[in-house]
């Protein structure tokens, strides 16, 4: 589904723990909308792992290619929950954990009646390391 999305980075500036949180929600907004760029904005680049029940991709380009691409061609609507973050001020690295539920249809069959769907709950872990550059969080894993 093709939605505006919103800059990866904010205005006002988040603070540490919002910008935790604001990595998870352009991973899965991204999904959703179809938005490579802030998808992207949520991991760090090269140095990231992304394990998806067990099939695992390293680095960006991988993920964009096995996962991303095929995810967001369909009608998603992903659901974030029961976020808990662990960080301590002034660290640049940071973990935290979620509960998710998904909904996925084939494309452009999201809001039609009796449509096949696939509903699935998800319980997420990350790592994230702070981008200096930006002062955004990405999740290397």
């Amino acid at each position: 589904m093709n939605l505006p999305s919103i800059l990866p980075k904010l205005t006002p500036p988040l603070g540490d723990r919002e910008a935790i949180s604001d990595a998870m929600y352009r991973c899965l907004w991204g999904f959703d909308t179809a938005d490579a760029a802030l998808f992207a904005s949520s991991f760090a680049a090269d140095d990231c792992v992304f394990d998806l029940n067990g099939k695992v991709m390293h680095g960006l380009e991988e993920i964009k290619a096995k996962c991303f691409d095929s995810i967001a061609k369909l009608d998603t609507t992903h659901f974030l929950t029961n976020v808990r973050v662990s960080y301590v001020e002034g660290e640049s690295t940071a973990v935290g954990t979620s509960c998710g539920l998904a909904q996925h249809y084939a494309p452009g069959q999201g809001l039609r009646d009796n449509s096949r769907s696939l509903l699935v709950g998800s319980l997420y872990w990350y790592e994230f390391v702070k981008d200096e550059s930006d002062g955004t969080s990405s999740s290397p894993q």
